[in-house]
């Protein structure tokens, strides 16, 4: 694999691992606000 090809998989990689974090923390949040809408029923 020549470096040119290693690098943008590298840069691939990272940009779906944020994406990835992304969601993650969204569906974090959006637990954590149905759970204090809930509690204050």
């Amino acid at each position: 694999m020549t470096p040119d090809e290693e690098a943008d998989l590298q840069r691939r990689r990272r940009s779906r691992n944020l994406v990835v974090g992304g969601a993650l923390l969204f569906f974090a949040v959006l637990f954590y606000a149905i759970t204090i809408v809930r509690m204050g029923d």
